[in-house]
């Protein structure tokens, strides 16, 4: 058994495990021999992906066809890894809105509060009480670049992301002395289809893979850490201003990627 596995576990939980993000870590914990439980919600997907690593790395896969935003989706996930020596959850799933506050739909900002928020909390206290108890394991949330300040024309989006900031840096602290490591993810824009789902329309950014790989790097070691180069230029260059003038510069951005939206 490697280093990494005594750490994480012979097993790790990978939420969106079928694109973009969640998908780069899927593949990434499976190249350092973790085996991989894959929830998503595209059943068809998720076949095609465990062949895949388990082709490639030589791992187990457990697909579990799940959506987040039904509220049996938690426990069916629960109740499914029961058994399994699991000690790293990476809650990559989650989705944005974007445009006028006033034109996104009531119902669509409830399943994203759901999926990136309510979720989250009950995938750190159900998972992070197993780790517990096995005295070591990994929390990956993903954060943003968007948590540090409000984001007009992306604002419930941006409130989601600041809630899973704060989240983290607090379950960071209570978790260490259990030996559980907990780290926030906060890239700025990232090419992974969450620009097409949010209907925004990107002109550049970072690679999931350099967001999977630089997170796993920093995991224990870090509590926040912001991947990739343009991710870090563009951080730094709002760190020197305040909140209200890192919200206008935003939205500005925001503006010019959701013109397209009426």
């Amino acid at each position: 058994m490697s280093n990494f596995t005594t750490s994480y576990g012979a097993w790790a939980v990978v939420t969106g495990a079928t694109s973009g993000i969640g998908l780069e870590f899927a593949r990434q914990l499976a190249s350092r021999g973790q085996n991989v439980v894959l929830v998503a919600r595209r059943e068809e997907l998720l076949h095609d992906v465990a062949r895949d690593l388990e082709t490639a790395y030589g791992v187990k896969t457990l697909g579990l066809p799940r959506d987040l935003s039904q509220g049996d989706s938690h426990e069916n996930l629960l109740e499914a890894t029961r058994d399994l020596d699991a000690g790293l959850l990476v809650a990559a799933a989650g989705f944005g809105t974007a445009g006028a506050f006033f034109d996104i739909s009531d119902e669509l900002e409830r399943q994203m509060i759901s999926v990136n928020c309510t979720e989250v909390v009950r995938q750190c206290r159900d998972f992070g009480r197993r780790f517990a108890r096995r005295g070591a394991g990994g929390i990956v949330l993903m954060s943003s670049l968007l948590a540090f300040q409000g984001v007009p024309r992306s604002t419930t989006y941006a409130a989601t992301k600041a809630f899973v900031q704060s989240l983290a840096e607090g379950l960071r602290e209570e978790f260490k002395p259990l030996g559980v490591a907990v780290i926030a993810s906060a890239p700025g824009p990232v090419r992974s289809g969450f620009e097409t789902r949010a209907n925004m329309r990107m002109k550049m950014g970072v690679t999931p893979a350099v967001v999977a790989e630089e997170t796993i790097a920093k995991l224990g070691r870090s509590g926040t850490v912001v991947p990739g180069g343009l991710s870090k230029i563009l951080t730094y260059s709002l760190s020197g201003l305040g909140r209200r003038m890192r919200t206008a510069i935003l939205g500005s951005v925001m503006a010019d990627m959701t013109r397209h939206v009426t």
